[in-house]
């Protein structure tokens, strides 16, 4: 009798939604942002895996647990030290930023896990998780992971002008939101250019390293650019606005997603929410950091958010508040709802 074909399973509602970050050096207030904007906005349970060095995992512990449980109800966390399962562990520290190699490793080490959604530290929510986990079930028979494009214009793209490596599609892809069917990605064997027969996730991750280790730039992200490259039919593409960068609008607006639907996901790369070079991003960030949990969403975090970008009109971002702002209120009128008919519903049965 011939093996049955396994098929990855289709993710239950019931179970909760895989979400893994890797923390080092100073990134710790950053990671909790993200959580919190994770937590804020998403309906069903979300599971942490926050891959973090031994000296903050006492201080996530602690800022996660002063959190109301109103809240905490609705996620657990797990930690994980830094760890790499094939070569050098000290050349994957420091391939580009330090741990971030780790996301390379998910698969192999969350061997439980059917699903993950990846995202670096400086990304922020503006709608609920579930939305971009319903994507999974977009994915076709040979999808295994998604990820939105580097850029959206090749002739002012980063890959299309400077790689010397294999990297995927026209643009290249940004690595920072990275959905992952882990199922599938144990399951299959990849096409390279180091043997014909096709390797393994784990078994092709170093040898790859070390063939392009010299033309590398941006480390774990340039790695999944190769491996895509080789592996085209593996990756489920999504647009912009689940990925939105200030590439989307520092040069100009260039991401339509974003402009029709609003931004799903804002991506804080080159440091913006630290600094002055991109106030709209940094707007956002604020704001979310000090929105006390318990208060009203609209008067603790839409307002003041609003009147932050009158201050930004004059910055190429900020000429589109639109686009930060569409998502987030549509978010947050929901969220409203649902809250006042279970209030509702509660008052009614009494």
């Amino acid at each position: 009798k011939p093996a049955e074909q396994k098929h990855p399973k289709e993710p239950s509602s019931l179970e909760c939604m895989h979400l893994a970050v890797v923390a080092c050096g100073d990134r710790l207030e950053e990671t909790l942002i993200m959580l919190k904007s994770a937590v804020l906005f998403s309906n069903r349970r979300l599971c942490f895996h926050i891959f973090a060095e031994d000296s903050l995992k006492p201080e996530f512990e602690k800022k996660l647990k002063e959190w109301p449980s109103s809240y905490t109800k609705k996620f657990e966390s797990i930690f994980y030290p830094i760890t790499f399962s094939v070569g050098n562990a000290q050349e994957w520290k420091k391939l580009f930023k330090p741990c971030a190699a780790q996301r390379l490793f998910l698969p192999v080490i969350l061997k439980d896990v059917d699903s993950l959604l990846y995202v670096d530290t400086d990304v922020l929510f503006l709608r609920p998780i579930d939305d971009i986990w319903h994507l999974l079930r977009e994915f076709n028979s040979t999808q295994l992971a998604a990820m939105a494009p580097e850029h959206e214009i090749p002739k002012i793209g980063w890959y299309s002008r400077f790689a010397r490596h294999p990297y995927y599609g026209s643009t290249g892809v940004n690595s920072g939101v990275m959905l992952m069917n882990l199922t599938r990605i144990r399951s299959t064997h990849f096409k390279n250019s180091l043997i014909p027969g096709g390797l393994t996730w784990e078994e092709m991750l170093y040898p790859l390293y070390q063939k392009y280790k010299n033309y590398i730039t941006w480390g774990d992200q340039d790695l999944l650019n190769i491996i895509f490259y080789f592996n085209p039919e593996c990756l489920y593409v999504f647009p912009c606005q689940w990925n939105y960068r200030p590439d989307h609008c520092m040069y100009g607006s260039n991401c339509r997603g974003a402009e029709e639907e609003g931004v799903s996901i804002l991506h804080g790369n080159r440091g913006v929410y630290h600094d002055d070079k991109q106030p709209t991003f940094k707007a956002l960030y604020e704001v979310i950091r000090d929105f006390p949990f318990e208060d009203n969403l609209f008067q603790s975090l839409y307002y003041p958010l609003q009147s932050k970008f009158l201050d930004t009109v004059h910055t190429l971002c900020g000429r589109i508040p639109q686009v930060f702002l569409k998502q987030i209120e549509k978010t947050m009128k929901k969220v409203y709802e649902n809250r006042v008919i279970v209030y509702l519903g509660a008052n009614h049965r009494h």
